[in-house]
C-alpha cells in the first residue's frame, strides 16, 4: 500500500544539504515527498538526492540558463493549484543560486512562497569563521575580470564589518594575495573549505599568512574577511 501524503499547493523553497546528507531536515523530506513537482537547478544531482531518501516525484530543470523560459509555466501551474518545491544543487535557493526570478514572479501572481530553511554555506561560514559577525555583508561570487574584481576588493576594504563571499578553487590563491595587498595583510580572515563534507577544513589568520599558504586548493570555498582593526576599534569605542 502506498504511503499517504498530504495534499499541498503553492511554492516551497526547500534548502538541501551542502554535503552531509544527515543535514536534511524532517520538514524538507515531508515537503519533497508531498509536492506535485520539484523544480531543480540540476535534475541529475537532485535525482540522486531524492533517490537516496526514497522520494519519487516528477523533476523539471530550472536554472540560470533556462529560468526565463520556465518561470511562466511554473507560475501558471501554481495558479492552477499545483505544489512545486524549488531546490538548488545544494543549500538554499536564491542564495547565490537560481530562485529569485521564480519567487518574484510568484509573488506578482499572488503566490506567497513557503520557505523550508536548512543549512547553507553562508550560515555555516558565518558561524565557523571566528570573525565578528554582529554585522556582515555577503557578496556572492568574486568577479573574474580584473577591473570589477578590484572594485569588489575595495568594497571589502572599506566595509566596517565582516565580508563573506564564494570563490573558485582555481582562484583562491590569487584572490587571497590580491586581498592582502588591497585590504591589508594584517586583516583577519578565514577560509572555509568543503563545509560539512568529508574533507571540511577551516583556516584562520591574517590575510598575509593565508595568502602565503601553498596554492593547491581543491573543493568549494567561502572566504571571510574581518573588519579593519582601526574600524573595529572605532565601533567598540562608539559602543
Amino acid at each position: 500500500m502506498a504511503e499517504d501524503t498530504e495534499k499541498l499547493s503553492g511554492l516551497y523553497l526547500v534548502a538541501t544539504p551542502i554535503g552531509n546528507l544527515e543535514d536534511m531536515t524532517l520538514r524538507a523530506l515531508r515537503i519533497l515527498k508531498s509536492v506535485d513537482l520539484v523544480a531543480a537547478e540540476d535534475t541529475r544531482h537532485t535525482r540522486q538526492l531524492l533517490t537516496h531518501f526514497d522520494i519519487h516525484v516528477p523533476l523539471e530543470s530550472c536554472h540560470s540558463f533556462n529560468e526565463h523560459q520556465k518561470v511562466g509555466k511554473l507560475v501558471e501551474k501554481l495558479q492552477q493549484g499545483s505544489s512545486i518545491a524549488l531546490v538548488s544543487d545544494a543549500g538554499t535557493p536564491s542564495l547565490a543560486d537560481p530562485g529569485y526570478l521564480l519567487v518574484n514572479e510568484a509573488l506578482k501572481a499572488g503566490v506567497e512562497p513557503v520557505v523550508i530553511p536548512g543549512v547553507s554555506a553562508l550560515t555555516f561560514s558565518v558561524t565557523a569563521s571566528g570573525l565578528p559577525v554582529d554585522h556582515f555583508q555577503f557578496l556572492a561570487f568574486a568577479p573574474v575580470k580584473s577591473g570589477r574584481k578590484r572594485k569588489f576588493m575595495e568594497k571589502i576594504r572599506d566595509y566596517a564589518g565582516t565580508t563573506f563571499f564564494f570563490e573558485s578553487p582555481f582562484r583562491v590563491g590569487k584572490t587571497l594575495k590580491e586581498l592582502a595587498e588591497i585590504a591589508g595583510a594584517d586583516r583577519q580572515a578565514a577560509i572555509i573549505r568543503e563545509a560539512t563534507k568529508l574533507h571540511e577544513e577551516i583556516r584562520r589568520g591574517p590575510l598575509g599568512e593565508l595568502a602565503a599558504l601553498p596554492d593547491n586548493w581543491r573543493g568549494e570555498f567561502v572566504i571571510g574577511v574581518g573588519p579593519a582593526s582601526d574600524k573595529s576599534d572605532e565601533n567598540e569605542s562608539d559602543d
